[in-house]
């Protein structure tokens, strides 16, 4: 009898010391509301520079030339996308990252530049990283 309170007694322990730990675990990074605020702020207009992530595949590589327009487009709630504006490709900043031109429309963090198979998501402006 003593052992299975025994091991009762040290299953709960160990339940009782991970619990903690999962709460902590979907803890959000305070970047995550600045990134929200800037989010909310940030309307890029024409002549505006900003910047795209892409995942540094051959394939997206490949995709993309310099002077390439590349139309923008925003998620809608009811998740249809809708072309906001287009962009021209300026230079290759690092591995994954491209700098472009707004050229038309009006494009927010987070919108989504195509062209053929490859997406590219607008992550900054020019003003964000001074």
């Amino acid at each position: 009898m003593k052992t299975i309170d025994r091991i009762f007694f040290f299953l709960f322990l160990s339940l009782a010391l991970t619990i903690p730990l999962t709460a902590r675990a979907v803890s959000y990074s305070p970047f995550i509301e600045e990134h929200r605020q800037i989010k909310n702020k940030a309307i890029m207009k024409v002549g505006t520079i900003i910047y795209l992530f892409h995942s540094g595949t051959p394939d997206v590589k490949n995709e993309i030339h310099l002077n390439d327009i590349l139309i923008v487009y925003r998620e809608s709630p009811t998740c249809e996308m809708k072309a906001v504006g287009k962009i021209k490709v300026l230079s290759f900043a690092g591995g994954n990252h491209i700098t472009a031109e707004v050229i038309e429309g009006e494009i927010m963090i987070d919108d989504i530049a195509k062209k053929g198979k490859a997406a590219y998501l607008v992550v900054l402006t020019e003003d964000t990283c001074k």
